[in-house]
């Protein structure tokens, strides 16, 4: 395995990642939270889709939007050859400790530029994967500029994992999510607040991206949590709160994240919302 992690700045796309945070002191907490706390809610996502391409051996693997490097892990576990890019430093640093915690070996290439800094040497990628869920208006139009230069760097054929939430009824957290889009959204407007995904949200990126749908799936995602505090922390770290938060006190942002997970607080004092997410394969041409 050599992994390769690139510092590349994504255009934005409301995802579940925090590029731009008031603080340098305020992303770092924000980073380790989503490494500790809440981008494990999203394994049944990332397995699901290297089940279902047989990720392993032979699979040279890159990830757009990788953050903290969760999803480069589990493929590089599989004998995936991962590479990784990502616009936050510090989720790339915490990538670097879970990729190469021995230090730095001499196979390993870990730079700062460019998609193309990112292709093994000798060797185009096979897969492509952009995890972070579709989750605001913009997205759509943020990521198709980075799968159409990743998939030129792609074999023919290669596979495009793109990730998104299921049907809003299937999932308890977009109740949750509301309270971003009424802190940032004016009345009747689509602002820079969360938006539920529609039903072909994926396959437009897709299409949008010069990409071949070649079918999709869903799993089961379920969001949980030791105890609000935790859950406020969690959710916060995923970068769909930013507006938010720049938009209003995050006193006022967290109280109010807080109420609207009273419903999901059981007797035990943790916090469960089961969810159903969506991914897509699609194909390079």
């Amino acid at each position: 395995m050599s992994p390769t992690l690139v510092r590349h700045q994504l255009p934005h796309s409301g995802s579940m990642r925090c590029d731009d945070p008031p603080a340098w002191a305020g992303a770092r907490a924000r980073t380790r939270d989503w490494a500790e706390i809440q981008e494990r809610m999203l394994v049944p996502l990332y397995e699901a889709a290297y089940d279902r391409l047989g990720i392993g051996p032979g699979t040279r693997l890159l990830g757009l939007g990788c953050g903290s490097g969760l999803a480069l892990l589990l493929a590089a576990a599989r004998g995936a050859q991962v590479s990784g890019v990502d616009a936050d430093e510090s989720r790339l640093e915490l990538a670097r400790e879970r990729l190469t915690p021995d230090g730095m070996p001499e196979h390993t290439r870990l730079v700062s530029g460019g998609l193309e800094d990112a292709v093994p040497e000798g060797a185009a990628f096979n897969v492509v994967t952009a995890f972070h869920p579709v989750g605001c208006v913009s997205t759509v139009e943020g990521l198709t500029a980075s799968l159409t230069a990743a998939a030129g760097l792609a074999e023919r054929g290669s596979a495009v994992v793109l990730g998104g939430w299921g049907p809003v009824e299937r999932c308890a957290t977009a109740g949750v999510l509301r309270v971003a889009r009424r802190l940032t959204d004016p009345p009747g407007g689509h602002g820079a607040g969360w938006w539920p995904s529609s039903r072909d949200d994926l396959e437009e990126l897709a299409e949008r991206a010069g990409l071949r749908p070649d079918g999709s799936g869903r799993v089961a995602c379920p969001f949980g949590y030791a105890d609000p505090g935790s859950a406020v922390r969690g959710l916060l770290s995923t970068g769909l709160f930013d507006p938010a938060l720049e938009a209003a006190e995050q006193r006022e942002v967290e109280k109010e994240l807080a109420e609207a997970l009273h419903p999901h607080q059981r007797a035990d004092g943790t916090v469960w919302m089961p969810n159903v997410f969506r991914y897509l394969i699609a194909r390079t041409r």
